[in-house]
C-alpha cells in the first residue's frame, strides 16, 4: 500500500477583508432606518401604577401624552420636587393644556380629530388634585377621550 502525501505549503490562504467596510455600512444603515427616535425628552420621572386589566392603544399616532410627576434628578435643583406637568418638551401649568390640545388637533387631519386620545402618564404618588385640574382643563378643551397609562400586574 502506498501512502499518499500532499506536497507543498500547508498554510491557510489569507481572507480578503475588502468587503468588510461595505458590510459594516449596510448594518449601520439598517439600524438607522429601523430605529425609532424618541419624540419627547422626559423632564419628569414616574413609576406607573399597577393594573390587572390593561389594553393597548390601537393607533399611537392619534395619542398625545401628558406626563405628570416629580422633575427628573437633573431638573430638581431648578424646579424642586413637587409634581409638575410636562407638555411636549417643557413644563407647563394646567392652564396651558387648552393651547396644547388645540396645537395637537391642528397636526391631525380632519377625519382623525374625533379619534384623538389623551394619555395621562402620572406617577403613582401624584396627588389627585393635579390630575383633577388636568382633567378639568381637558374637559374645557373638549378632549373627552382620556386613557391612563399603567403597568400590568400578574393579577391575584
Amino acid at each position: 500500500m502506498a501512502v499518499m502525501r500532499k506536497k507543498g505549503d500547508r498554510s491557510v490562504p489569507p481572507i480578503s477583508t475588502a468587503s468588510l467596510p461595505d458590510v459594516i455600512f449596510m448594518l449601520i444603515f439598517f439600524f438607522m432606518v429601523s430605529t425609532q427616535m424618541r419624540d419627547q425628552e422626559l423632564l419628569v420621572r414616574y413609576r406607573l401604577p399597577e393594573a390587572t386589566e390593561v389594553q393597548k392603544l390601537e393607533k399611537k399616532s392619534l395619542v398625545s401624552f401628558i406626563h405628570i410627576g416629580p422633575p427628573s434628578l437633573g431638573m430638581q435643583a431648578k424646579f424642586g420636587t413637587a409634581p409638575r406637568i410636562q407638555l411636549n418638551d417643557a413644563y407647563r401649568s394646567a392652564r396651558d393644556i387648552g393651547d396644547f390640545i388645540a396645537a395637537e388637533r391642528d397636526q391631525l387631519n380632519e377625519a382623525d380629530k374625533a379619534s384623538m386620545t389623551i394619555c395621562l402618564k402620572a406617577d403613582q404618588g401624584t396627588k389627585m388634585g393635579i390630575i383633577t385640574d388636568v382633567k378639568q382643563e381637558l374637559r374645557r378643551a373638549n378632549a373627552l377621550k382620556i386613557s391612563y397609562a399603567a403597568s400590568k400586574t400578574l393579577g391575584y
